[in-house]
């Protein structure tokens, strides 16, 4: 992997654990920060349009197909997401998610975009899934769970990583196969979620979708505008990476951050077996490593 690829995809991480934290922070919100997070990753943003490109070399079709698929990946990927935070641990939801999207990234790249891994990232791919695996084992099941032995956590953090894998594979074929600039794509996937969450608002039988989204706002502000900023940029890092190197490289390497964000939950919220958690990610780690070489 080039120098410059693997540095902004190590950036990449730094910033997605930051925002994944926030977002963990607000995960009982739901629709209401979320619906507030797109809008103010589009308004955030937009601005930066005219200087990184534009739209790109793209269509104006091509830009309305890319952003509109991606919109409604990432709708999916988000509701998942929150789910998964407001009823599991922390560490557990986001290793397992971000372990399990570039095993099945990679899989999709070899099979579908002709891509082919060396020995040692193959090493490194089996050295992630043993890390995922362990991060899944050390976990503490809740009170209520115990009794059935399923932890909801490691459930949500797969079907997260499903969905991380299919926009990934999805918006890589975007910027690199469709021309289609990365801010200019990231602004536009913020919009096309906005439909699907005011839909979802208005459909849900909580009601007030309006006095909703002003609590939210006055309660959450500070964290909206940190997610606005640092979600975006997250991928925009990841987007300008995969067009100087293959996705199946650049997919497992971003998960530095379930480190960062496994040492944060067994720090700050003191979550249950911290030296195996940290353990399990130096494992998820090594494979990261083996896979950028």
């Amino acid at each position: 992997m080039p120098l410059s690829a693997l540095l902004l995809v190590l950036a990449a991480a730094i910033t997605h654990a930051a925002w994944n934290i926030i977002a963990h922070g607000s995960s009982r919100s739901g629709l209401p920060f979320l619906w507030w997070g797109s809008v103010a990753s589009a308004l955030l943003w937009a601005v930066a349009v005219p200087f990184t490109g534009g739209l790109g070399s793209a269509s104006a079709g091509a830009f309305l197909l890319g952003v509109g698929v991606s919109g409604a990946l990432h709708v999916l990927y988000m509701l998942v997401l929150q789910r998964g935070y407001a009823r599991g641990e922390l560490s557990t939801v986001y290793a397992t998610a971000r372990g399990t999207a570039p095993i099945l990234t990679v899989l999709v790249a070899v099979a579908l975009l002709g891509e082919r891994p060396g020995p040692g990232a193959l090493v490194g791919v089996a050295l992630v899934i043993g890390g995922v695996a362990a991060f899944g084992i050390v976990s503490r099941p809740g009170p209520g769970l115990r009794r059935r032995g399923v932890d909801p956590g490691l459930g949500y953090g797969l079907l997260t990583g499903v969905a991380i894998a299919a926009y990934t594979v999805w918006d890589a074929r975007a910027v690199s196969g469709m021309g289609i600039a990365p801010v200019a794509f990231m602004v536009g996937c913020s919009l096309a979620e906005i439909p699907f969450f005011t839909a979802m608002l208005l459909l849900e039988r909580r009601g007030g979708a309006l006095a909703r989204l002003r609590d939210e706002l006055r309660s959450n502000a500070v964290r909206l505008l940190a997610f606005g900023v640092l979600s975006p940029l997250a991928y925009v890092l990841v987007l300008t990476a995969v067009t100087l190197a293959p996705v199946s490289l650049v997919a497992p390497v971003r998960e530095v951050s379930v480190v960062l964000v496994g040492l944060y939950g067994a720090i700050r919220h003191r979550e249950s077996r911290p030296l195996l958690r940290l353990l399990a990610a130096g494992i998820v780690v090594a494979g990261v490593l083996l896979v950028a070489l």
